[in-house]
Parts: structure tokens; C-alpha cells; sequence
């Protein structure tokens, strides 16, 4: 998808492969063929740029076609470079300005919890986003709230469009600040499937308050010539880099074991 777009978002994409797979076909209870559904699950991408990785997994679990993914970025696509509501079904919020979807997430965790609805609200979000005060008001807000209903995963892949996150805006300790608002921390390795599925049956069982859950990934992870190297943050590959990342991630996926 991003060697034919000839740009995008690589590194962090394919860092959450893991997280989205998880999501899509463990946890989020949802209806490919109703993407309208009441009682579904809410997905909120508050960092759209990564949006590669929710199409794949969105067309893998049955929403459109997956031909239409070689259409990602192109001139009059439903694959817009940062998601639409309302051009493509399945897409709950359309994202661009990184620091917003907490903020949305909360809100319809809100009126979730008012209305007694039984459905939940996840909210992938990134690390460097957290340079953004908004993320920290919503974090306030959803405390207050006792926001149960609302589940956040946060791409802690330590990498940002200028270099890494530390380096540019210190964040840590990130598990303790969430804790000092009053929310329920979980910390998982972001690559390991059964950890990711623990941590949010454990979030949905936190009833009074929200969860945080930090997935430490690698961004661009098993492409040996991408992992942790933040000038592939918005980079797609060349014609050479797509072939060779094409077979190392091939190679991992046979790592696996017997999978379909």
C-alpha cells in the first residue's frame, strides 16, 4: 500500500500490526456487514497518520474489499492518508491533529455510560501525541468521570516525525503520571498477542475507572533496516526496500508456526 501511494507512514503502521490484529479479531466486539451496529464497540485512531494499518486489518476482518487497499492516497479514494468518518464504513472519526481522539474517546464513553450502554470505547493513540496538552485534559476529564467504559492503548514505539520522544519532549514516567489522575495502568509488550488480550479482558473488568494500556513496540518492527530509525516515521518504501521488507516480514510471519 505505501510503495504504490509512494508516501505514508511506515514505521508506525507496521508497528501496531500486532495491536490492530488484536483488536480486530480478539477483542473488539463488532459487525464487519453492520459497521453501523448500536451495540458495537467504538474504535477511536486519535494518530490517523498511521491509518495503513487500520485499512489492512479492516479489510483483512471483512469491511471492503481488499483490492481497494492499492488505492490508499490516491486522487477520489474511501482510503484517505488520515481516516474520514462517513467515506468508508467502519471508520468512527475522522483524524488529522494529532492530541484529539482521547478527547473524542471520552466523549462518547460519556454518553455511553449516561445512556447505560453496554458497548465500550477503545482509543489507539500515540506517545508523542502526549507533547499535546489536550491529551492531558481528556485524561483529567475521564477520571472525573470514572470513565470504566473507556480503554486506551498507547503505541509506545519512542520515535516522533523529529527524532525520539525523549529527546524531544521527555514523557516518562508515563504509568505513574496515568496513575496520578486516577486512571488503571496496564504495561504490555506491544508485539506479544496473548499480553495484548489479557490486558483489555483485565481493562474491561475495571469498572470506575479508565485504563491506560502502554504497548511497547518497535516501530517498523521485524524490517531490520526500519526498526527504530525515526526517519522512517513518514517514509513509504522504494521499489528494493518494499521487496526486501516484504520477505523479512514474510519470514516472521512463517516464525509463527502453522497460521493461516
Amino acid at each position: 500500500m505505501l510503495h504504490e501511494a509512494k508516501s505514508g507512514h511506515s514505521a508506525g503502521s507496521i508497528g501496531l500490526a500486532d495491536i490492530f490484529t488484536a483488536l480486530y479479531f480478539n477483542v473488539l466486539n463488532h459487525d464487519p456487514k453492520n459497521p453501523d451496529w448500536q451495540n458495537r464497540d467504538r474504535l477511536i485512531l486519535s494518530n490517523g497518520h498511521v491509518c495503513p494499518v487500520l485499512y489492512a486489518t479492516m479489510a483483512e476482518a471483512g469491511y471492503f474489499p481488499k483490492e481497494e487497499l492499492m488505492t490508499l492516497r490516491k486522487l477520489g479514494t474511501r482510503l484517505q492518508g488520515h481516516p474520514h468518518r462517513g467515506t468508508l464504513p467502519g471508520i468512527e472519526n475522522s483524524s488529522g491533529p494529532l492530541g484529539q481522539g482521547l478527547s473524542i474517546a471520552a466523549g462518547m464513553a460519556l454518553v455511553a455510560k449516561r445512556e447505560k450502554k453496554s458497548w465500550k470505547v477503545y482509543c489507539v493513540c500515540s506517545d508523542g501525541e502526549h507533547n499535546e496538552g489536550q491529551i492531558w485534559e481528556a485524561v483529567m476529564f475521564a477520571s472525573k468521570y470514572k470513565l470504566g467504559n473507556l480503554i486506551a492503548i498507547m503505541d509506545r514505539n519512542n520515535i516522533q516525525i523529529d527524532g525520539f520522544t525523549e529527546q524531544i519532549m521527555p514523557l516518562e514516567p508515563l504509568g505513574e503520571k496515568y496513575r496520578s489522575f486516577g486512571w488503571h495502568v496496564i504495561e504490555v509488550d506491544g508485539h506479544n498477542m496473548q499480553q495484548l488480550i489479557n490486558a483489555c479482558n483485565e481493562a474491561k473488568r475495571v469498572i470506575e475507572r479508565p485504563t491506560m494500556i502502554i504497548a511497547h513496540t518497535v516501530p517498523g518492527k521485524a524490517v531490520s533496516f526500519m526498526e527504530f530509525l525515526t526517519e522512517w516515521h513518514g517514509k513509504s518504501p522504494g521499489d528494493k526496500e518494499t521487496i526486501d521488507a516484504l520477505s523479512e516480514l514474510e519470514t516472521e510471519r512463517k516464525s509463527y508456526g502453522n497460521i493461516d
